[in-house]
């Protein structure tokens, strides 16, 4: 696996620009306001359909740009966007992106284990970000956009940290990763203006610009891994 991510790495570039808003501006909700468009909280053992699905929670810079790769790969059958990681309950996309709340984007992945393993995720989340850059994912600066694994297990925390090991002694790159290593407390949904964001806008100048490039980078780089349909 560490073979086949050092062969990639020259495809980094295109997954490491900015995925958020620019410089002095917000995304804007297609209706109603952030407090009132943001769902309720979800505790990490929040039940799914069927007993044999599991989660994994990520934060790689902004979570639009997360949700899109993820969603493409076998084995998963959920992706949610939501914040993670901070001290204030129920935030708001607003609060976050100031960088004070202490929580990151993330993404919340609900897959099957049997069609695709934990460490398969946490290769493609690796391969698709910059975990060397502390806090900043391109243009996208600040505690928000932070490289995490939110473990919802000691086995998850058990099999990141053994992966974010071998990269560093493999050298895969030339600074040191500095990817946090996290329990889950408290996933927080993101607005739902934030949910399935590139899929229901695909013609926004930041989609067709940013994320749409990532995508088929990555659709290129993992074209064994991909959904039949997305």
């Amino acid at each position: 696996m560490l073979k086949s991510l050092r062969t990639v790495i020259s495809c980094l570039t295109l997954f490491v620009s900015g995925c958020g808003p620019t410089s002095g501006q917000t995304a804007s909700p297609a209706s109603g306001t952030d407090a009132a468009s943001a769902p309720e909280a979800t505790k990490k053992e929040e039940p799914v359909a069927e007993a044999k699905l599991e989660k994994a929670t990520f934060g790689a810079g902004c979570f639009w740009c997360g949700e899109a790769v993820f969603q493409r790969l076998k084995g998963v059958k959920k992706v949610v966007s939501g914040y993670a990681g901070g001290h204030v309950p129920n935030p708001t996309y607003k609060q976050v992106c100031e960088g004070t709340t202490g929580h990151a984007e993330v993404f919340q992945v609900t897959f099957d284990p049997a069609v695709t393993t934990y460490d398969e995720l946490l290769e493609v989340f690796w391969k698709t970000h910059d975990p060397t850059t502390k806090d900043r994912q391109g243009n996208d600066v600040g505690t928000q956009y932070r490289s995490v694994v939110f473990h919802h297990d000691e086995a998850q925390k058990a099999r990141a940290e053994k992966y974010k090991k071998a990269l560093d002694e493999e050298g895969i790159w030339p600074d040191p990763i500095v990817t946090e290593i996290s329990p889950l407390t408290t996933f927080y949904p993101a607005e739902d203006y934030h949910q399935n964001y590139f899929n229901d806008n695909p013609g926004q100048p930041y989609c067709k610009l940013i994320i749409r490039p990532k995508v088929e980078k990555f659709e290129k780089v993992f074209k064994d891994k991909l959904k039949s349909e997305k």
